[in-house]
């Protein structure tokens, strides 16, 4: 999406078209390195200053250990996100596609992480110290407008995320720092005003 486009956009605009949102978000995510799906909660701020495009500001919160099932590499993650969608208005439905970027916050591990001395280490003893990793999301979703002011919205996506290197990722040695992936649900609602 060009910024030129949107900056073509805004001065056709009238006042009564824009529009701000405050809205809370189910977050789920499958990382494509490791097995088991990571669960937040959430919350989103938007404003629509023409009705087929919205800015927006997202901060997850994934409280729970992971990954779940196996030595844990992070007790808590923070996600925050920009992103642009661009979809119309068709009556109560609104479909969007939707792009992204932000950093994704790995806490530390809350217990000891037990870590074989080879070079390169495995990805998940990397990660155990509390990592930033930049972050990309293309997706898309559906909003459907409620009596009032409320709506609900459905996003799906697939954020890529730079993991650090050197290091071994599923039996590959990566010398660099490299891309993996992460399909994202996220199930919300909120307020128009």
């Amino acid at each position: 999406m060009s910024w030129a486009f949107v900056a073509f956009l805004l001065p056709t605009a009238s006042a009564h078209a824009q529009s701000f949102e405050l809205g809370v978000n189910l977050v789920g995510s499958h990382w494509s390195e490791f097995k088991g799906g990571d669960t937040g909660i959430g919350m989103r701020l938007g404003w629509k200053p023409v009705a087929v495009v919205g800015l927006e500001a997202e901060v997850n919160w994934y409280p729970g250990d992971f990954p779940e099932g196996t030595v844990p590499f992070s007790d808590r993650r923070v996600e925050g996100l920009m992103a642009v969608t661009v979809g119309p208005k068709l009556g109560v439905f609104r479909p969007f596609v939707r792009l992204g970027t932000g950093r994704l916050r790995l806490a530390p591990a809350s217990s000891l992480v037990a870590c074989i001395a080879i070079f390169p280490p495995p990805l998940s003893c990397l990660l155990a110290d509390g990592e930033t990793l930049p972050t990309l999301e293309i997706g898309g979703g559906l909003e459907v407008a409620l009596p009032g002011p409320a709506f609900l919205r459905f996003d799906a996506g697939d954020r890529a995320l730079k993991y650090p290197g050197p290091t071994l990722s599923g039996g590959t040695r990566q010398d660099e720092a490299f891309i993996g992936h992460a399909v994202r649900f996220l199930l919300g609602g909120g307020l128009r005003f």
